[in-house]
C-alpha cells in the first residue's frame, strides 16, 4: 500500500532464481541469486525503450541521454571485465526477447548465477 502511494503504477512479479547456489556461495553472494527476477522488466512492452535501475541506484544528474542509447547498453562491471553491471541498464521491452532469456535461464543459467552472464551469454 506504501508503495501505491509513491510510484504511479507498482507491479508484483513472481521472483525467479538462478538456483545456482554453488557459484554464488563461493563468491559469498547468495542473494545474486533472485537478480533474475529482473527479466520481467522485458515485458512492460508498452513501452518502446526502458531504462532499469536498481533500488539501489543514485540518480544525480538528468538521465536523458540514457534513452539514446541502443539496447543493451550497461556499464561495464569493474570486478569482471568482460561483463557488465547490471544495476543500470538500456533494454527494448520485448515479449518475444523475454520468452528467449526465460529459456535460456531454465535451460543454460548462467556461468556464475548472475543476470548478466546469462544475458551475456543469450
Amino acid at each position: 500500500a506504501v508503495l501505491r502511494k509513491v510510484y504511479d503504477e507498482v507491479r508484483l512479479v513472481d521472483v525467479l532464481d538462478s538456483g545456482d547456489t554453488a557459484h554464488l556461495a563461493m563468491m559469498k553472494r547468495p542473494d545474486l541469486g533472485v537478480t533474475f527476477t529482473k527479466l520481467h522488466c522485458w515485458t512492460l512492452t508498452e513501452y518502446s525503450k526502458c531504462v532499469f535501475m536498481d533500488a539501489d541506484a543514485l540518480v544525480l544528474s538528468n538521465i536523458d541521454e540514457l534513452f539514446e542509447r541502443e539496447e543493451l547498453s550497461a556499464a561495464p562491471d569493474p570486478g569482471w571485465p568482460d561483463c557488465f553491471n547490471s544495476g543500470v541498464f538500456v533494454f527494448r521491452p520485448s515479449d518475444e526477447t523475454y520468452g528467449k532469456l526465460i529459456t535460456a535461464c531454465s535451460e543454460n543459467g548462467s556461468f556464475d548465477g548472475k543476470l548478466h552472464s546469462l544475458v551475456l551469454l543469450y
